[in-house]
């Protein structure tokens, strides 16, 4: 036996009803009891219709209510995933930032060297005109003190 829906079972339920009433009624000719029998069926019927009803409603909340928290898990994956792109964006703006604040501190350094070496070379220039020595150190590197590393400078502040 194929399953059938509420509604196939109800209006099944209808013509055999329908047919039920109608022999009953052609059977016993004119009299009231048909007619009773008739009003109480149809009640019957509209009974059984508002139950089918009742069900289909409770069917659906049940199903909204089992698949509301499937429902929320993926409305929290897509705003973490929205996220997660939004941070990654900004990564990417962050690293292009710091890029281009290197190349510009890159020129400075630059700038800077040539500007130093071009203030030098008079004072270089009026020395050994002059007859004076030359007395140009070395440049001092990141991390060093007066040339030395940067532990042997301190153990010297240390002991001194």
């Amino acid at each position: 036996m194929p399953d059938r829906d509420g509604r196939d079972l109800l209006g099944e339920w209808r013509r055999l009803m329908d047919a039920f009433v109608g022999s009953a009624a052609s059977a016993a000719g004119r009299s009231q009891v048909p007619r009773d029998l008739l009003k109480a069926s149809q009640r019957q019927l509209e009974l059984l219709q508002e139950v089918i009803e009742r069900e289909r409603r409770l069917q659906g909340e049940l199903a909204a209510a089992l698949t509301a928290p499937v429902d929320a898990l993926f409305d929290l994956f897509e705003e973490t995933g929205q996220t997660l792109r939004a941070q990654a964006e900004a990564l990417e703006s962050a690293g292009r930032a710091l890029e281009e604040t290197s190349r510009l501190m890159k020129r400075q350094a630059e700038r800077f060297e040539r500007s130093v070496g071009a203030l030098r070379q008079p004072a270089e220039l009026a020395k050994a005109a002059a007859g004076a020595k030359r007395s140009r150190s070395a440049p001092k590197s990141a991390g060093t003190a007066r040339g030395k590393p940067a532990k042997t400078a301190t153990r010297r502040r240390r002991a001194g």
